[in-house]
């Protein structure tokens, strides 16, 4: 067998970084450091809710469907950026909207925010990063992969790691876009629906002069089911790492 130092050639070309590429994660940086040095944050907070509660409800009076998708805009907007003030936005949501419709606003935008910053974080560096990744990594990439929509479930149900982080780590780990969406919008619902219903009585609740609990969700009598239910769907992944360990053996 002659080789002539042109095997290589066979061998598909390592990812390059490219400005073309970062350009979007660029726009996501800046975005990001726009949005505290204009001080927007100051109005994601629950006094700003308060004191603009009645203003607020008469525009969703008056024009529903335009309040509705200003809402949605905002909400994917800053899920793309990985600002903070997720939780005070769907508790603003059931306020304003109801719990049911508050669910699905909240639900149908941050799955569209996430997916945008997972394909801007996986278009601009997650080839780089994965040709570049150690043994470790690769072994975590593939494990990942073969039970990705479990384990998708499994982080969005149970708010262990901060959303934005859950964006990007499948973004690095080669998972596929749809299971990525599909994990997503489905693995949300259950704590969306716990802050949309706090937010549906926010109203009655300042009146008492009390505040949200943002902790709400951490309660036991909420915890419980949704902890049970993320077991449930990692059962199968479970026993199939048992069965083929004792296959092996």
């Amino acid at each position: 067998m002659v080789t002539d130092g042109h095997d290589s050639a066979d061998a598909p070309p390592k990812p390059r970084f490219s400005l073309k590429r970062l350009l979007p994660l660029v726009a996501v940086v800046i975005g990001f450091i726009a949005f505290f040095a204009l001080g927007l944050d100051r109005y994601i907070d629950f006094y700003m809710l308060k004191e603009n509660r009645g203003w607020l409800s008469e525009q969703v009076a008056r024009h529903a469907v335009l309040s509705a998708l200003a809402f949605m805009g905002l909400y994917a907007t800053m899920v793309a950026l990985s600002v903070p003030g997720g939780t005070v936005m769907t508790i603003a949501g059931g306020f304003l909207f109801g719990p049911v419709l508050a669910c699905g606003y909240v639900v149908v935008s941050a799955t569209l925010g996430a997916t945008v910053l997972f394909q801007i974080a996986k278009t601009a560096l997650g080839d780089v990063l994965r040709a570049r990744a150690g043994p470790f990594v690769r072994r975590m990439e593939v494990g990942f992969r073969d039970n990705a929509l479990a384990y998708l479930l499994v982080l969005r149900l149970i708010p262990l790691f901060p959303f934005w982080l859950v964006n990007l780590m499948p973004a690095f780990l080669g998972v596929p876009l749809r299971t990525f969406v599909i994990g997503t919008f489905f693995g949300i619902v259950p704590g969306t629906l716990v802050y949309s219903l706090v937010g549906d009585g926010f109203g009655a609740l300042i009146e008492l002069g009390g505040e949200p609990n943002l902790y709400t969700i951490f309660e036991p009598r909420i915890l419980a089911p949704i902890t049970g239910l993320a077991i449930l769907v990692l059962a199968p992944v479970i026993y199939r790492k048992l069965a083929t360990r004792r296959g092996a053996a």
